[in-house]
């Protein structure tokens, strides 16, 4: 799986968890969910995301590397 597929996956149960979490064990968890959101919204924009570097300092590859061992 590519760093960015990754990324998804991982934003996608960071909002589902805290939603879970906000509504059944404490309201401030909503927090975290607008947190990702934000974080979400600003990587549109900009480019950086803070999960894309964690990732990377994990080995996982981009899409653009796994296109170039494969051909």
């Amino acid at each position: 799986m590519t760093r960015e597929r990754m990324i998804r996956v991982i934003a996608g149960a960071f909002l589902l968890v805290s939603l879970a979490l906000g509504h059944w064990v404490n309201e401030l968890w909503y927090l975290f969910t607008a947190f990702v959101g934000l974080n979400l919204f600003q990587s549109g924009f900009s480019g950086w995301c803070l999960m894309d570097d964690f990732l990377r300092k994990l080995g996982v590859s981009s899409s653009a590397q796994t296109a170039s061992k494969s051909h």
